[in-house]
């Protein structure tokens, strides 16, 4: 009998009743004539409670409702949820949602609250930005349903236990994913870059259209035609792109709740979808105490899962990262000359000066792009305002690693090797962009 009322919960309006009429019974005290009309009442609002849960309780099911999760998770996206909750009951109801969303989220005060006419039903979504990836456990999808008379309330609960994986940011995959193709790039910022010479192969002559280069005009096959046509060429393919990500504890620095690790490991998984659009062969692998996570340059059908599944089970070590052990490997493992894209930080010139041997050393075998972060806070506290001592100190510190920032990038110039200083916001974009560059003047 117990567990059929279980479900039964006593809202605040019995209580701010039940207050009213315990004052009214203490005035009945002083004015006699409230007594009679203070005892109706009382009998009115039991009646009224027994009445509002009567009819709450005696329909066995009169709420269904359904949580509808995405299979799985994109990291630092918005990914919704949607909620349907259906109304079996023969009158409206007022309907309180509360999800158990996982504890990655530490969300405490969710609620949402509708009206749902009779035998109708309502479809709400809510969206969730996860900044780390592995297993997200929902809990229980409670509703608490209440009459118009609202006194007393009925718990529903639905989809006890639903796990979803959150992995790599595919979302961004999916936005990028006809870049390598498509000829209008300015909406997404990413820009155009002028070809140098032709370090491609032929395909064929075609006629001339607008835009064509002028260049290109085979004279004789125009004059046997005696129209304008053009030699096509296609881009060299089936080119190595390895992005080799640095899982160091410099890569665990969160920027917008989402480490720096994270945003390498989307900007990679990005960039080897574009490099296969561009029949170049993708892999990956990550490093700190030594290289793991390694999926082999390779261009076939099933290669954009095995680098997803790689990098969904990249973290860090919180070791200083091992270049030399680094340098090691590559040289062992990768014997054709390929693009390498390395994730990674540094925040003073004393730290590349450790790494510079192995830079070099790698740089002299293959292409090698350094992908490093800027410091936004430091760029807000050198855009604001000064108004103490202290603040001016502050500002001049910051002023002087944001420098040293830059002459990592001259030093690395020096050297012959190339380099992207990015915000974290900005990587796959600016990681796009040099890697179309090197495409269009040949440089791999």
């Amino acid at each position: 009998m117990l567990k059929r009322f279980k479900p039964l919960y006593i809202q605040n309006r019995f209580f701010y009743v039940c207050m009213a009429l315990i004052v009214g019974f203490i005035f009945s005290f002083v004015f006699p004539r409230w007594f009679e009309v203070m005892k109706f009442l009382l009998l009115v609002f039991i009646s009224i409670s027994v009445l509002d849960g009567a009819i709450l309780f005696l329909t066995k099911t009169g709420i269904k409702a359904k949580r509808q999760l995405p299979e799985k998770l994109s990291n630092g996206d918005e990914n919704e949820v949607t909620i349907t909750i259906e109304n079996k009951y023969s009158f409206p109801v007022f309907s309180k949602t509360i999800d158990e969303i996982p504890v990655q989220f530490q969300i405490r005060d969710f609620k949402i609250s509708k009206k749902i006419d009779q035998f109708d039903s309502k479809k709400f979504k809510y969206n969730l930005r996860p900044t780390e990836r592995g297993e997200y456990v929902f809990g229980a999808l409670n509703i608490y349903v209440t009459s118009i008379f609202g006194l007393i309330a009925k718990r529903y609960s639905f989809d006890a236990e639903q796990m979803v994986p959150c992995y790599p940011s595919f979302m961004q995959l999916r936005k990028f994913d006809l870049i390598a193709i498509s000829n209008s790039l300015n909406q997404y910022g990413i820009k155009k870059v002028r070809r140098i010479g032709h370090t491609m192969e032929f395909e064929q002559i075609k006629e001339y259209v607008n835009g064509d280069d002028i260049r290109t005009i085979n004279w004789k096959a125009t004059a046997k035609k005696n129209q304008l046509m053009v030699n096509q060429f296609q881009d060299e393919k089936s080119q190595p792109v390895y992005s080799i990500i640095d899982k160091g504890r410099v890569m665990q620095m969160p920027f917008k709740e989402l480490a720096l690790l994270d945003y390498a490991i989307n900007a990679a998984l990005v960039i080897s979808n574009v490099a296969l659009k561009k029949q170049d062969k993708a892999g990956v692998f990550s490093f700190s105490k030594k290289v793991e996570n390694i999926v082999v340059a390779e261009r076939r059908t099933s290669q954009m899962n095995l680098i997803l599944e790689s990098l969904y089970n990249v973290n860090t070590d919180f070791f200083e990262s091992d270049f030399g052990r680094l340098y090691s490997d590559v040289k062992r493992n990768i014997s054709q000359r390929s693009l390498l894209l390395l994730y990674t930080n540094f925040e003073t010139l004393d730290g590349l000066h450790r790494q510079l041997p192995y830079l070099k050393a790698l740089a002299s075998d293959h292409l090698l792009v350094i992908i490093f972060f800027k410091n936004t806070e430091l760029d807000h506290l050198i855009d604001s305002k000064s108004e103490t001592v202290r603040d001016a100190y502050d500002k001049v510190i910051a002023e002087k690693f944001a420098f040293e920032k830059r002459l990592i990038v001259n030093e690395l110039q020096k050297y012959g090797i190339q380099s992207i200083l990015t915000k974290p916001e900005d990587l796959t974009i600016d990681t796009i962009n040099k890697y179309l560059e090197i495409k269009a003047r040949g440089l791999l």
